[in-house]
């Protein structure tokens, strides 16, 4: 490991070739800062990416364009109107299959990969605290590893660990990280959560995203015992729980006594609790993600959201017709693990409109061009403020009915004459 300034380890890396950096709290910000500053040098190099934060917006500013172009494999609010416009790409992909893609015969193998690390302990390894996720590959595979090496990064446990022998170029620079905005749970979230929650009994496996539906869950299980985490995101919710006795891990079959993630977003107090916390096991998203390993956790609650759901059951999450919003994700994996779970349930919740209540998210049939990200096959619960239906097994007439019977009132004799005209009923 060579410590140098961060303007010599961004003149390191090739001027075309493809980079991956790390992304949502981990994201490593004084490199992606020099990054675009340095844009002019590069043409073209491509930065593949998972949930871009704040700083990657430097990334797809028209100054950059011709020489970086990202390419994001899950939109996050920093490069989502770039996507959009065209001046950025999207991969739509498994979240369990993305670190594949960067090893050897995979579709992106990279040149580089900018990291954010803890500093190196006596042994001589930096833990990639809040971010292992796809990155865990990303640094085991680019011919060029640089760090920005951050005190303030947690030193996370598990397959979180980096040996300074593997980094090329390291950047010592301390700041505080990205955290997570707090948004109160709204009524609509509310319900929905208790809803949800009822699902939940003593000695299940979770796995909650982000957002106020996973918060309101998370809120309802203070009653519970002995739950147990397998999960690609460690929220707050998630902590709160661990720190209050409901979240133990005990009856685990992998990883006993743990709580598994692949990230961690959230407070700063989140951070502070995960650092040098044996409970907390940092995995990548090939073993998080793997459906295989989550249906091997008996009863697990995989509690997933989504942007609209048709009257069959075809689950939209990644675009708002054929303007892309997110990515695929993890939502698949898990209904599909959750599914061939013992006792496990599968689960997509929705509030029952968007715009203000003007428009149901449950719809005779998708948007033009709208993407299907779960399909019908996959979809067991769904739940919004107004009921809880199982999907499967069923029908085609009974999914419409089921699915109408959980769509706002002021809906609902729309959607009943839609589904007698498409002769769903």
């Amino acid at each position: 490991m060579k410590l140098v300034d961060v303007q010599t380890a961004i003149a390191a890396l090739p001027v075309q070739g493809r980079i991956a950096i790390g992304a949502n709290a981990g994201e490593p910000q004084i490199l992606v800062e020099e990054l675009a500053r340095q844009a002019s040098r590069f043409g073209t190099l491509e930065v593949a990416e998972m949930l871009s934060m704040r700083w990657s917006k430097a990334l797809v500013q028209p100054s950059v364009f011709g020489h970086i172009r990202v390419n994001a494999l899950f939109i996050g609010a920093a490069v989502r109107a770039a996507v959009q416009s065209g001046d950025a790409d999207y991969t739509p992909v498994f979240l369990s299959e993305i670190p594949a893609l960067f090893r050897p015969g995979g579709t992106l193998p990279l040149d580089a990969a900018l990291v954010q690390v803890s500093p190196p302990d006596d042994h001589g390894y930096c833990s990639m605290g809040v971010c292992v996720d796809v990155m865990r590959s990303a640094v085991e595979n680019a011919r060029l590893v640089i760090a920005q090496i951050n005190p303030q990064m947690p030193r996370t446990l598990g397959n979180s660990f980096l040996h300074r022998s593997k980094i090329h170029y390291a950047v010592e620079h301390s700041c505080p990280l990205v955290t997570l905005e707090y948004h109160e749970v709204d009524p609509v979230q509310e319900q929905i959560g208790a809803r949800v929650a009822e699902l939940v009994e003593d000695g299940c496996t979770l796995q909650t995203g982000i957002g106020g539906i996973p918060d309101a869950v998370l809120s309802r299980l203070r009653d519970r015992k002995d739950l147990a985490v397998h999960t690609e995101m460690l929220s707050d919710g998630v902590m709160d729980l661990i720190e209050a006795g409901v979240i133990t891990g005990a009856h685990k079959p992998l990883w006993p006594g743990k709580a598994v993630t692949s990230f961690v977003l959230g407070s700063e107090k989140l951070y502070r609790f995960v650092d040098n916390n044996p409970m907390v096991e940092m995995q990548p998203s090939d073993v998080t993600n793997d459906p295989y390993l989550i249906a091997r956790h008996p009863r697990l609650v995989a509690i997933n959201s989504a942007l609209a759901i048709d009257l069959t059951g075809q689950v939209n999450a990644d675009s708002i017709g054929t303007k892309f919003y997110s990515g695929i994700g993890g939502q698949v994996d898990f209904l599909r693990g959750a599914a061939r779970s013992e006792g496990g349930r599968p689960i997509v919740a929705l509030p029952s409109t968007a715009k203000r209540g003007t428009v149901s998210r449950i719809v005779p049939t998708l948007a033009t061009g709208a993407g299907v990200v779960t399909s019908r096959g996959d979809v067991h619960h769904v739940v919004t403020e107004w009921g809880r239906v199982n999907l499967h097994g069923l029908t085609i007439r009974q999914r419409a009915r089921a699915l109408i019977s959980i769509a706002h009132p002021n809906f609902r004799d729309q959607l009943e004459a839609e589904a007698q005209r498409l002769e769903f009923l």
